[in-house]
């Protein structure tokens, strides 16, 4: 037992140490890079030496972030609720790499999440979470399928670990259940291709906290646009 136990200490401390080696000209596709851990991501990952394709929601984002890398790093607009969007940032990536394949998919971007009571929700208010951090993800993974495989790449999706304890309403944890899942299939399936598909469970960073007059500001929205009927079944103390 203690020879198994030593033996396994061993690998891992050889495993860690293993480090990618000719970075220059191995490329890295990352989602939600406007602000928090995307846009760190990038900049770290660009001060390494890889090629980055940095995916941005706005404009503005994309600026900042060229403005403080290096000129190897480049943007390109993403709107994952939006899949003409998803195919032309499927042809930049595919145009940046030049036939050398992606080595790396790092999925982060998240959608809005309302915060209230399920019954106080609209389909809508799901979608609009589950078209962008379930969805939108998904397909861009599957589009750029093709150029990982061929680079013998690897996926790393980036899941908020809050995601994983369901105890609010609405699409946010659903989303992040729903990446899990897809991980842990493509993971199998991926592995006669020689791409590795991981999953980082991150905590709470203090770039994504959200203000409490925002919250309570959305849900007096939310509790303005119920029926009377719903209102009254749970009444004002409850609000």
């Amino acid at each position: 037992i203690l020879a198994s136990i030593l033996s396994l200490i061993i690998y891992w401390l050889i495993r860690d140490r293993y480090r990618v080696r000719n970075l220059n000209g191995k490329h890295i596709f990352i989602t939600g890079c406007d602000t928090g851990l995307g846009n760190s991501l990038a900049k770290w990952l660009d001060k390494k030496g890889f090629c980055v394709i940095a995916a941005c929601a706005t404009e503005k984002g994309s600026q900042e972030l060229r403005s403080c890398s290096s000129l190897s790093l480049k943007t390109v607009n993403l709107n994952l609720a939006d899949s003409d969007s998803i195919a032309r940032a499927v042809v930049f990536v595919t145009e940046q790499t030049a036939g050398k394949g992606l080595f790396g998919l790092v999925n982060n971007a998240e959608g809005t999440a309302p915060v209230a009571p399920t019954d106080w929700l609209r389909i809508e208010d799901f979608r609009s979470v589950l078209d962008v951090s379930l969805l939108g993800l998904i397909e861009i993974t599957l589009k750029l399928l093709p150029l990982l495989k061929k680079a013998e790449g690897r996926v790393v999706n980036l899941i908020n670990a809050k995601g994983l304890m369901a105890f609010v309403g609405g699409g946010y944890s659903l989303s992040k259940w729903g990446m899990e899942a897809f991980s842990d299939t493509l993971r199998i399936e991926m592995q006669h291709f020689g791409v590795k598909v991981s999953i980082v469970e991150h905590s709470f960073f203090k770039a994504e906290v959200v203000h409490s007059d925002i919250i309570e500001k959305y849900l007096f929205k939310l509790w303005n646009r119920l029926t009377p009927e719903i209102r009254h079944s749970y009444g004002e103390k409850y609000f």
